[in-house]
């Protein structure tokens, strides 16, 4: 089985955008969770190292519980 490698580097935006918004992973996880959507924090942790591929529903979430436009999440990366 072929391991799915991210196209871009987001991780690093999302770590930087957690850590401005005051949230431990903990607390993304959870409220990501009150708002339907079931992640692990293994799996949130895999998203900030570049591990994982993002749904788009979670970057979306992620959006509203940091407070940010998209185009944060690409800051740097073009």
């Amino acid at each position: 089985m072929q391991k799915l490698r991210p196209d871009m580097d987001i991780g690093e935006n999302i770590q930087i955008l957690r850590r401005n918004a005051k949230l431990t992973q903990d607390m993304v996880v959870a409220r990501m969770g009150a708002m339907g959507i079931d992640l692990s924090k293994s799996t949130y942790a895999k998203l900030e190292t570049n591990r994982m591929n993002i749904k788009v529903s979670e970057l979306v979430a992620m959006k509203k519980i940091f407070n940010c436009s998209f185009e944060d999440f690409f800051s740097g990366l073009e």
